[in-house]
Parts: structure tokens; C-alpha cells; sequence
């Protein structure tokens, strides 16, 4: 999880923070989002986005996960009373649109800013605006939405 923070509850401060918060999503459905189970992985300290130079504050995790990775880490299971090899990969990030693009290092703007329908979106450019704006974009995934909206409200 990737989310810029601001400190106290002041939206129109100049100064934010990046959170990395990691999860472990191994226990039972209704613990890994209890708090005692996030981990604040790292602060991104500054007044404006690392924009580009995301890569860079992120290098030490990506480091130890892949570490974590290869070969692993050797690790005693209090239960079983054993060792074994853990392993940890990142299986997702949540951000959203601008930071997806920091992260991703896909280009939010313009035609190709969706990279699910990428060249086969229906995008223009407004004549007065001069912004691009989507038409039925993500038509192929609205019966999914439809069969599980109703689970969620």
C-alpha cells in the first residue's frame, strides 16, 4: 500500500508523507487488516511527490523482499517447533491514479492513460478544453461489475 499522508489532519499544509505500509495476508480473512498486523515499511518525507524517483526510495525494499525471495529466510515456527524456509513477495500495491503511474511507471495522461484498454480506448481531445476525455471506456467489464457489486453494498 502506497499513501501520502498529512500530518496533523492539515490538508492545506505544504508538507506530506509517503507511507509503505505492508500487510500479511496469510492469517484469516477478518485479522490481517487489524492493525498489529500492518507494518509501516517506510516514510517518504517531503513536500512534494518523488515523482520520478520513486525507484529510488523504494530500492531498499525491493532489496529485502528480494532477499526474502532468494534464497529466503530461515525461520522457527513456534507452533511446530521446526524450522523453515519463509518466503515474501509483494503481491499487489493499492495507490491511486497519479501515484499507480509513479509506481508503474505508466503515463496517466493523455489517449493511453487506461492500461487496460490501452489503444483501444475511445479517447479524444475536448476542442475547447483541450483535455482528453474517455467514452465508454472499460465496456467489456461492466457485467462482471454487475454480478458483484450487489456482494459489496
Amino acid at each position: 500500500m502506497y499513501k501520502r499522508i498529512h500530518h496533523f489532519r492539515s490538508f492545506a499544509a505544504p508538507y506530506s508523507c509517503w507511507s509503505i505500509i505492508l500487510i500479511v495476508y496469510n492469517f484469516l480473512l477478518g485479522m490481517y487488516m487489524r492493525p498489529e498486523f500492518m507494518f509501516l515499511s517506510k516514510m517518504i518525507p517531503g513536500p512534494n511527490s518523488p515523482s520520478q524517483n520513486i525507484d529510488i526510495c523504494l530500492r531498499s525494499l525491493i532489496d529485502d523482499l528480494t532477499q526474502l525471495w532468494f534464497p529466503g529466510a530461515l525461520t522457527y515456527d513456534l507452533l511446530t517447533k521446526q524450522n523453515f524456509l519463509m518466503r515474501a513477495t509483494l503481491m499487489w500495491t493499492i495507490n491511486d491514479f497519479p501515484d499507480y503511474g509513479m509506481v508503474c511507471g505508466w503515463s496517466t495522461h493523455g489517449k493511453l492513460a487506461c492500461s487496460y484498454c490501452i489503444e483501444n480506448n475511445k479517447a479524444f481531445t475536448l476542442t475547447n478544453g483541450g483535455k482528453t476525455s474517455f467514452f465508454y471506456c472499460h465496456r467489456l467489464m461492466q457485467s462482471y461489475y454487475l454480478i458483484v457489486s450487489p456482494i459489496f453494498n
